[in-house]
């Protein structure tokens, strides 16, 4: 039953699914609203090579491998992966350094150096505790096309012991404040709730096992992340897939509870057995893609949204000599950014990440280096975009990496700021938020789109569908949605 099956959307959710189907031998049809594919894993042009201004690393591995294997690929015959034995090296105010390592024993051993032997022993049972944490709900949620309470019930069920490392009464800031002594590491391991969008106070302590995501180990891909992207297109092309770009699609068709065509900005208009969003599912509900499809995912409308951020892409000469490929600079009071933006405001006071793109690779530190730097943000539903936030946070951005030594000598303009305002035109009804649904309250991921939809041959994927945000999340979704178009299939 070889079908037509259009694609809106060339993130990596849309790219993952194109090369499963097109693997198939469906007749797929990738449309996408930018120049070229890749979504959020997207680049500058620099005079040393792109530059990233998305996602800079791969996490959970074993998710890409599959996906290769599966559509009967290698991926080292595609892409060039580098692990990054330091996961990320951390600054403080006060001089203090300390980097986490894809090692336990290595991580164990500078925490004993840096924090002190009771400090140790708390990251060893936080370690532990995370991992079990991260291994019980793998499977039956996040590897699951539609998880319910009853399938965390059940997980729960089969391993009692965990309900004590879960602290479902607690928030992920107030579980820290129990495990560790030391504040350093609260404010490091709270900053793991940012990768899902969240904020330590209001996410729940279960996204404490966002972390051992990152502690499987990091990689890096030669060319940057856009070239997974690359690849997957030119697979999915050799398989038979077409790919129309500077086009969007204004309206899905539907016809007795199916989707039947897919209208675009060119006038054109696809025929399509199956079809396959992969845009924020908000998009839909908010009528974005007409009437007949916006009653999908009704509860995105109105749901809190997730961060959004201030992301920095540019060249510029460094003088810094002991930069790792990922930094953390932190700031001066922990979590003071955070209540900045549950108020709506720029933070003045920003933990910033900086990710020195040609570090870490074992050469020469290069005389001009490629930087992507993330500040965290607030949404477009709480707070409306200043004239003057282009300058505010470039003050803001140097000002504070010179407080740590860090002085750049660059020339920063508008087009190397991406704000709030400019995620929401790139990927419409996302609000400018990152990471779609807020992930606060134990029960967040329960409430996020699955990739199913009312309409039986309509499906979701991407960061915004359940398992969640992020480029491993994404693509796992991917496989759950194509998983259920065979289920489809074979039911018809």
């Amino acid at each position: 039953m070889k079908q037509r099956i259009v694609i809106i959307g060339a993130g990596i959710g849309g790219l993952a699914t194109a090369a499963r189907l097109s693997h198939q031998g469906h007749h797929v049809h990738v449309v996408e609203s930018a120049q070229g594919s890749g979504g959020k894993m997207r680049t500058l042009e620099g005079t040393n090579g792109r530059i990233d201004i998305g996602p800079t690393v791969l996490t959970l591995l074993p998710v890409f491998q599959k996906l290769y294997s599966d559509i009967g690929e290698d991926i080292c015959d595609h892409i060039a992966l580098t692990r990054q034995n330091t996961l990320a090296r951390h600054w403080w105010p006060d001089g203090t350094q300390f980097d986490l390592h894809d090692s336990f024993e290595a991580t164990h051993h500078d925490i004993t150096e840096v924090f002190g032997v009771a400090s140790a022993a708390e990251f060893e049972t936080y370690f532990d505790n995370t991992k079990q944490l991260f291994e019980s709900f793998d499977k039956p949620v996040m590897k699951a096309a539609a998880p319910s309470l009853f399938d965390m019930i059940k997980a729960v069920s089969e391993r009692p012991d965990i309900i004590s490392k879960m602290h479902p009464h607690r928030s992920l800031s107030q579980h820290l404040e129990m495990q560790f002594s030391d504040p350093k590491l609260r404010q490091l391991f709270g900053r793991y709730a940012t990768y899902v969008g969240g904020i330590p106070q209001r996410s729940p302590a279960l996204l404490s096992l966002v972390w051992q995501a990152e502690a499987q180990g990091v990689w890096t891909i030669q060319g940057g992340m856009n070239a997974l992207a690359q690849s997957l297109e030119t697979i999915a092309r050799t398989r038979g897939a077409a790919f129309t770009y500077n086009t969007y699609a204004t309206e899905i068709h539907t016809h007795k509870h199916l989707s039947k065509q897919v209208s675009l900005s060119n006038r054109q208009r696809l025929d399509a057995d199956i079809v396959v969003f992969n845009g924020d599912p908000r998009a839909l509900s908010a009528g974005r893609l007409g009437q007949g499809v916006s009653k999908i995912a009704p509860t995105a409308r109105n749901a809190s949204r997730s961060l959004s951020a201030y992301v920095w892409g540019f060249e510029a000469t460094a003088k810094q000599s002991d930069l790792a490929h990922h930094n953390v600079f932190f700031a001066d009071t922990p979590n003071s950014e955070f209540d900045d933006i549950e108020r709506g405001l720029m933070p003045s006071d920003p933990t910033l990440y900086v990710c020195a793109q040609d570090r870490g690779k074992g050469k020469a530190i290069p005389e001009i280096d490629r930087f992507e730097i993330i500040l965290n943000a607030p949404p477009l539903s709480k707070r409306h975009p200043m004239p003057e936030d282009f300058d505010t946070c470039k003050t803001t951005t140097l000002n504070r990496l010179k407080h740590f030594g860090l002085d750049l000598e660059t020339t920063l303009a508008r087009e190397n700021l991406t704000m709030p305002q400019d995620f929401e035109a790139l990927f419409p009804a996302s609000d400018g938020s990152l990471y779609g649904q807020s992930p606060h309250g134990l029960t967040a991921t329960l409430k996020r789109p699955k990739c199913t939809t009312k309409i039986k041959n309509l499906f979701l994927v991407g960061g915004g569908v359940h398992p969640g945000a992020g480029v491993p999340m994404a693509t796992l979704c991917a496989q759950l949605a194509v998983e259920e178009i065979g289920k489809h299939l074979t039911s018809t």
